[in-house]
């Protein structure tokens, strides 16, 4: 599975957002920009994305900035990725137009490891995301 930049920095954007959602405040473009070293430029065009599939809500003002339309249980990375690069698809096609047994083989192999990914990240909540997030790594020492 490849993810384009526009739609990684839409999830790291998400989880951010998911991770704050219990003080109830928006957090700011520029926070999430600071964090995550994403121009804020390309970062508003992603939210305004986001915003359009309901899956974020803003707030102007000084204070303002974007908050999660849902609690983070009620979203899930298929949710995001779709909302940037739009619907997963359904089969995977090949470049070659060969109707072969051999092709098609492949063909069907490839398509389960889509629907595979598909429900993978129907499963994956912003919420379990933001726990990872906010959970200390077990393998880090300090000296």
């Amino acid at each position: 599975m490849r993810l384009s930049t526009r739609a990684e920095y839409a999830c790291l954007a998400a989880i951010e957002l998911a991770c704050r959602y219990d003080s109830g405040l928006p957090v700011s473009l520029k926070t999430i920009s600071d964090l995550h070293g994403i121009s804020s430029k390309y970062l508003v065009q992603i939210m305004i994305q986001l915003k359009a599939a309901g899956l974020v809500q803003s707030a102007r003002g000084s204070s303002g900035g974007f908050q999660l339309a849902r609690p983070p249980e009620e979203i899930n990375l298929l949710e995001i990725l779709t909302a940037i690069d739009g619907p997963w698809p359904d089969q995977h096609k090949l470049a070659a137009p060969s109707q072969t047994p051999t092709a098609q083989a492949l063909a069907s192999a490839l398509s389960q490891l889509l629907a595979l990914e598909r429900d993978f990240l129907q499963d994956i909540s912003l919420a379990e995301l933001a726990h990872r997030a906010q959970k200390p790594v077990a393998d880090m020492y300090f000296i």
